[in-house]
C-alpha cells in the first residue's frame, strides 16, 4: 500500500480535480482506492458525493462520520482520534472493477490547525500526547487503509504550508506536484521544495524522541514523485507557445528547489522523466462529468459527450491512463492485469498471482 500526496502551494493548478479522475482510474484497472479529504475546503469530498449525502454526513453538531469527527477527541484534549468513518463512493459496477472509500473532510478541519502548531515544538520534549497528535493523521489512514484492503491511498491537501499540510506530508510515502505553466507555479516550487526538506529533518529529528514505543509513527518519507503540468491549452497536442516557454523551465526549477541538486542543469522537458504527465485543459468535458457525477474519461452520449466531445473523452482516457501507469511505476503501485480486474477473478484460480512492486 502506497500513500501519495498531490500538493502544491499555489492553488487553482487543478489538483483537486487530477486526485477525483486519477482515483477513478486506478479503481478501474481494478486497484482498491482510499481517498482522504484533508483539505479544508472538502472540494474533493462534494466532488465525489451529492448534496443530499452531503447533509446526511455534515449535520448540525459533531460530524461523527467526518475527518473531524474521528479527531474530536484529541482537538477537545479529552482522548485519541476514533476510528475513523469509511464512506463508500457511489459508483456504476460495470465501470469499475474495484471500489473507492473516502474518508470525508469537513470544512471545521482548521479548528484542529492550532493543535498540531503548538504539538510539533513539544514533540521535542518528548511530549508523548504531542507525538499523538501530529501522527492522528497517519495513523487515521492507515487505520482506514487496513479496514478497506486498499492498495492505494490519495490524499489531498489545500495549497498552503501551514502545520495541517505538514502533519499530512509526513504521513506521506510520496509526494505529486501538480503545476500550472505560469510564473507562480515556478515560485510554488521554490516555497515547495525547502519546506519539504525543512519538515523531513525537523521529523527525523523528533522521532528518537518518542517516548511511547507502541505508537505508530510515520517516517515522513515524503519522497517526490514528480510533477504534472494541468490545464495547458494546445495546438495539435502542442502547448501553445505562451504556456510552453513557463513549461521548459521547470524541469531545472524542480532539480534546484525541489531535489536540492546545485545546478538543475539544461533538460529539456520532453526527456525529463520527472514529468509526469502534461495534462490538457478539457474544459468542455468538466462541465458534463460534474453533471454526470462521473469521470470525464466515462462520459456517454447520454451525458452530452456528442460530436467533437466524444472525441475528447477518447483523448482524456489515454491521457489519464498514462498518467496512472507513470504513477504507479514511480511510487511502487501494483497495478492488476487484465485478467485481476474482473469481478470474477480470485487468485486461487490462478497458477501463480502476479507480483507487486514494492
Amino acid at each position: 500500500m502506497r500513500t501519495i500526496t498531490f500538493f502544491n502551494n499555489k492553488g487553482g493548478v487543478g489538483k483537486t480535480s487530477l486526485v477525483y479522475h486519477l482515483s477513478w482510474m486506478y479503481a478501474q484497472q481494478g486497484l482498491k482506492v482510499l481517498v482522504v479529504d484533508l483539505d479544508p475546503q472538502a472540494n474533493l469530498t462534494s466532488m465525489f458525493l451529492d448534496e443530499e449525502m452531503l447533509e446526511h454526513l455534515w449535520p448540525d453538531g459533531e460530524h461523527p462520520e467526518t475527518i473531524l469527527g474521528s479527531l474530536r477527541p484529541i482537538i477537545r484534549g479529552i482522548g485519541d482520534g476514533k476510528p475513523p468513518h469509511l464512506q463508500p463512493v457511489p459508483t456504476t459496477a460495470s465501470l469499475f472493477a474495484s471500489p473507492i472509500s473516502l474518508l470525508v473532510g469537513d470544512l471545521g478541519l482548521s479548528a484542529f490547525e492550532d493543535k498540531l502548531s503548538a504539538s510539533w515544538p513539544l514533540c521535542n520534549d518528548r511530549d508523548e500526547s504531542a507525538f499523538r497528535v501530529i501522527s492522528a493523521f497517519h495513523r487515521m489512514i492507515v487505520s482506514a487503509a487496513t479496514e478497506a484492503g486498499s492498495d492505494v491511498v490519495l490524499l489531498d491537501v489545500g495549497p498552503n504550508l501551514g502545520a495541517i499540510n505538514r502533519a499530512v506530508l509526513i504521513a506521506a510515502d510520496h509526494v505529486v506536484i501538480p503545476l500550472a505553466p505560469d510564473l507562480f507555479s515556478m515560485q510554488g516550487l521554490r516555497n515547495l521544495g525547502p519546506a519539504l526538506r525543512r519538515w523531513r529533518a525537523e521529523w527525523d529529528e523528533r522521532l528518537p524522541k518518542n517516548p511511547a514505543s507502541d505508537l505508530n509513527l510515520p517516517t515522513g518519507t515524503m519522497r517526490p514523485a514528480g510533477y504534472i503540468f494541468m490545464q495547458h491549452f494546445a495546438k495539435d497536442r502542442r502547448p501553445v507557445k505562451a504556456f510552453d516557454r513557463w513549461m521548459q523551465r521547470i524541469p531545472r526549477e524542480y532539480r534546484v528547489s525541489v531535489l536540492d541538486e546545485s545546478d538543475g542543469g539544461e533538460v529539456q522537458l520532453d526527456a525529463d522523466p520527472y514529468c509526469l504527465a502534461k495534462l490538457k485543459h478539457y474544459r468542455s468535458l468538466m462541465p458534463m462529468a460534474m453533471e454526470a457525477r462521473r469521470p470525464m474519461f466515462v462520459l456517454k452520449p447520454a451525458d452530452g459527450a456528442i460530436g467533437a466531445h466524444t472525441y475528447a473523452v477518447q483523448e482524456c482516457r489515454q491521457d489519464f491512463e498514462q498518467l496512472a501507469k507513470q504513477v504507479a511505476s514511480v511510487c511502487g503501485v501494483g497495478v492488476r492485469t487484465a485478467a485481476e480486474s474482473s469481478p470474477f477473478y480470485s487468485p486461487k484460480n490462478t497458477v501463480s498471482a502476479p507480483q507487486r512492486h514494492r
